[in-house]
C-alpha cells in the first residue's frame, strides 16, 4: 500500500466551488456528477475561472443520497447554488433541459440541455453579461480526450482527464516553499491521497483503488487557475512561479523536449469497464495500492 484515499472531491459545474463527499460513485468519465454543468456566453463558449475568476465563488450542493451508488433523482431532487448577492437557484436533477446546439469547450463543441431561463438569468446577473447553464448530453454526446494518452476514454466537461489525483505530500512540500501555504482547492483535484513522499504520484502509471484499477497516463500540466484564491475570486502569481522553479518540464525532463509547462498532479483514466460491477464507488479511506511505477518524472508522459 503506497497511500490511502483521504478525500474526494467533485465540481459539478465546471470553474465552480467543489464539494467534498465521504464517498463517491465512478462512471467512465469521471466521479459522478463532475464537471457535467458548463457556463457559457450568448455564443455558447464555455466560461472559466481564466475568464470569469467570479465562478469561484459560485457554490453548489448536491443531495447527500446523490453521492450513493444506485440513487436515482426525484421530481423533488436539485443542484442548489449560491453565490454572493444572489438568492439560491435551483435546478432540477430529474428534468432534462431543452437541447442547445452549438455548445464548446476547448476543442470539442456539440449539442447539450440548456437549464433554461432562470439559471440564464441567475448567472447573466451574477456575471454582468449574457450567460447559460447547461448539462452535459451523454445520452447523444461523446467527448473523446486525447487518443494519444488515453485511447478509447472520455470525459463530459473536464479540461482534459476523468480524474485528477493529487497527494497531500506534494501539496505540503509546495507549501514549505510559499510565504503563504496554500489549499488543496486551487489545483481541484479528485482525489487527494495521503501517507506518501512528496510527488509520487508522479511515477505511478498503474493503480488500485478499492477494487477498481485506474492507469495513469499525463501529467497534470497547470494553467492559471492555480493563482486565483478560490475564497476570493482574486488571482494572483502563486503558486505557479514558485511551482516554475522546480515543477517545470526544464526541471522534471532537463534532456527532453520543453513545452514551457509546469506540473503537479497526476491524470487518471478508470482501466476496467464498469459494466455489470455492484459496488462502483470509492471512500475516503480506501488504500491506494501502486501496481506499476516508472523510476522518475523524467518517464512520466506529459
Amino acid at each position: 500500500m503506497a497511500a490511502t484515499v483521504s478525500s474526494l472531491f467533485i465540481y459539478p459545474i465546471k470553474s465552480c466551488r467543489g464539494i467534498s463527499a465521504p464517498a463517491a460513485p465512478l462512471t467512465p468519465t469521471g466521479l459522478r456528477w463532475d464537471r457535467q454543468w458548463l457556463v457559457v456566453n450568448s455564443k455558447g463558449r464555455a466560461y472559466t475561472q481564466r475568464v470569469e475568476p467570479k465562478l469561484a465563488l459560485v457554490v453548489p450542493e448536491l443531495p447527500n443520497d446523490a453521492f450513493s451508488e444506485d440513487w436515482v433523482p426525484s421530481a423533488n431532487s436539485y443542484l442548489v447554488l449560491t453565490a454572493p448577492g444572489m438568492s439560491p437557484l435551483k435546478v432540477s436533477l430529474s428534468q432534462p433541459g431543452q437541447i442547445t446546439e452549438g455548445v464548446s469547450v476547448w476543442e470539442w463543441s456539440g449539442s447539450a440541455l440548456d437549464e433554461g431561463e432562470e439559471a440564464a438569468k441567475w448567472f447573466s446577473d451574477y456575471l454582468g453579461k449574457p450567460s447559460r447553464l447547461v448539462r452535459f448530453n451523454d445520452d447523444s454526446q461523446t467527448r473523446p480526450v486525447d487518443a494519444k494518452y488515453a485511447p478509447g476514454h472520455k470525459v463530459m466537461f473536464s479540461d482534459e482527464y476523468p480524474f485528477l489525483l493529487i497527494s497531500q505530500g506534494s501539496l505540503d512540500a509546495l507549501n514549505e516553499l510559499l510565504k503563504e501555504p496554500v489549499p488543496i482547492n486551487r489545483f481541484r483535484p479528485n482525489i487527494l491521497v495521503n501517507g506518501c513522499k512528496p510527488f509520487s504520484e508522479d511515477l505511478w502509471t498503474e493503480i488500485k483503488i478499492n477494487k477498481f484499477t485506474f492507469s495513469g497516463v499525463k501529467l497534470c500540466a497547470r494553467c492559471k487557475l492555480p493563482t486565483i484564491n478560490q475564497e476570493t475570486g482574486i488571482a494572483g502569481s502563486e503558486p505557479t512561479e514558485t511551482l516554475k522553479t522546480f515543477r517545470s518540464d526544464k526541471a522534471l525532463r532537463p534532456t527532453g523536449k520543453q513545452q514551457g509547462q509546469t506540473y503537479f498532479g497526476q491524470n487518471l483514466v478508470l482501466k476496467e469497464s464498469l459494466a455489470g460491477v455492484k459496488g462502483k464507488i470509492i471512500k475516503v479511506g480506501d488504500p491506494v495500492n501502486v501496481l506499476k511505477m516508472v523510476s522518475s518524472p523524467a518517464e512520466a508522459a506529459v
